[in-house]
């Protein structure tokens, strides 16, 4: 291959902006950007849609399922850092930034509304893997050291969870939320996807952890009957 089509090959790299003000506003400004090293070999795109089915009463049929609502994209890939040509700290340095992308912001903490920055991957013209989220999960695994001990190479495992743009108080199911609903909890339910389907924002989930005292999103045990609030607008007062 020559030099001219290797300089021409688009570099895929990492975005952090500031989490949105308000629910429905778009991320702020950029607070770090990371330039992968190597190319993703591997992206895993995946996306949900949930279904219920009432039981029937012959053992023969089956009955029809109810299209409840589509949860958010999420992209896994692994990000590969090598230091070995320099043996500087640019593995750690890069490994710093994807880190900050699992704490709340400055700005955040300043509202009283801790959130942590939002993430895009962005590769050439690829479109279906490219999307406003947040870091839902991120391990590091480091495999060669200097003799001072400081790591020279690095493989970063992230997942993207997608974050909805949508203006406030539009369901991309069933349209306007005003009101508090109820919502019995299911094998395999998230508040992020519950927070998607009734809100269109995935990182509304805070707003349910706090109207149900929960202090692990993750920690949901089905047949929980949770409270839903009405999204708040941009002066925190809930519509009405």
């Amino acid at each position: 291959m020559s030099p001219a089509v290797r300089a021409s090959r688009a570099r895929a790299q990492l975005t952090l902006k500031e989490p949105p003000a308000s629910v429905g506003a778009r991320p702020g400004g950029t607070l770090a950007r990371l330039d992968l090293q190597f190319n993703p070999s591997t992206l895993e795109l995946r996306k949900s849609t949930e279904w219920r089915r009432s039981p029937a009463r012959m053992a023969g049929e089956s009955a029809l399922p109810e299209f409840v609502g589509s949860g958010p994209r999420t992209l896994s890939l692994d990000v590969f850092l090598d230091a070995t040509a320099k043996h500087d700290n640019s593995v750690e340095q890069a490994v710093e930034k994807l880190m900050k992308a699992c704490v709340p912001t400055t700005a955040s903490l300043g509202r009283k509304k801790p959130a942590s920055p939002w993430v895009r991957f962005e590769w050439g013209t690829a479109r279906t893997t490219s999307f406003d989220g947040v870091l839902s999960s991120l391990s590091v695994s480091y495999t060669l050291f200097d003799v001072d001990g400081k790591p020279l190479r690095a493989t970063c495992s992230l997942t993207i969870e997608e974050a909805s743009v949508d203006p406030p108080g539009q369901n991309p199911t069933s349209g306007a939320r005003t009101a508090r609903s109820t919502h019995t909890v299911v094998a395999g339910d998230s508040l992020a996807m519950l927070a998607w389907r009734e809100y269109g924002d995935a990182t509304a989930w805070r707003t349910i952890a706090e109207a149900n005292g929960i202090d692990d999103p993750m920690a949901l045990v089905p047949g929980t009957e949770l409270e839903v609030p009405g999204l708040r607008d941009a002066g925190g007062e809930e519509e009405r």
